[in-house]
């Protein structure tokens, strides 16, 4: 998860998450190499006295700087396109888990273990236990399976929400009247936090989600279901 003064993107859990701050590098760097390039440009316009009509004047300069910015958008969509659809990928999931949000918890029905349905509201700071994280900490947890891909089925039953775990690259919209759908394969197992990322009301900074991942093997066995 994230840690004070962290500048860069949290650590990634799953296959899509890798790929998304890949991408992220993958601009940056283009981004960078533009911004030291214009730097130099206006640099040398404003500590230079003269004039070159080569400059003013040149149609082969006017096409390069014409083409050379519509390669750069092809290298950046390029890459970006992959993600996306691979983000919409759906590949035989073996899990199927429901996601409700409403006005300011979160409802998880596990439709492959007999309809069991659990909310999940946020502790207050009186229930903390030394070492949890404050407006992150959650009654019950969901327990997902990792090295196994699992759908997640998102919907609202109120307002817009956005059920969000940043670490897994997920941020999917619950609209009321839409069933939305996710996939994705952890690869790690411990404790991930999330927040609901649409603003949805006067409590919406008090709508965490935290998922649990443990080995399949532990997650087919039910009793970590006992709430």
């Amino acid at each position: 998860m994230a840690h004070p003064v962290q500048l860069g993107l949290q650590d990634a859990t799953s296959p899509i998450m890798e790929e998304l701050i890949a991408f992220h590098d993958h601009a940056l760097m283009i981004v960078c190499l533009i911004s030291f390039l214009v730097l130099y440009v206006l640099s040398s316009v404003l500590m230079t006295k003269l004039t070159n009509t080569n400059i003013t004047d040149a149609q082969e300069m006017e096409t390069i700087w014409t083409i050379l910015p519509a390669i750069i958008l092809i290298l950046i969509a390029l890459p970006s396109l992959r993600i996306l659809y691979l983000t919409d990928e759906i590949n035989n999931p073996s899990f199927t888990i429901k996601s409700i949000g409403h006005q300011w918890y979160w409802t998880y029905e596990y439709t492959d273990y007999g309809g069991l349905i659990f909310n999940s509201y946020m502790l207050p700071p009186l229930f903390l236990n030394p070492g949890d994280l404050r407006l992150l900490e959650v009654d019950n947890r969901v327990v997902l399976p990792i090295e196994a891909p699992v759908r997640m089925m998102i919907t609202s039953q109120d307002v817009l929400h956005s059920w969000t775990i940043p670490t897994l690259g997920l941020k999917t919209d619950a609209v009321p009247g839409r069933l939305n759908q996710t996939t994705f394969t952890a690869m790690r197992p411990g404790v991930y936090y999330g927040q609901c990322s649409e603003i949805c009301g006067a409590n919406h900074s008090f709508m965490p989600i935290v998922a649990e991942l443990i080995p399949l093997k532990i997650f087919e066995m039910g009793p970590v279901f006992t709430l």
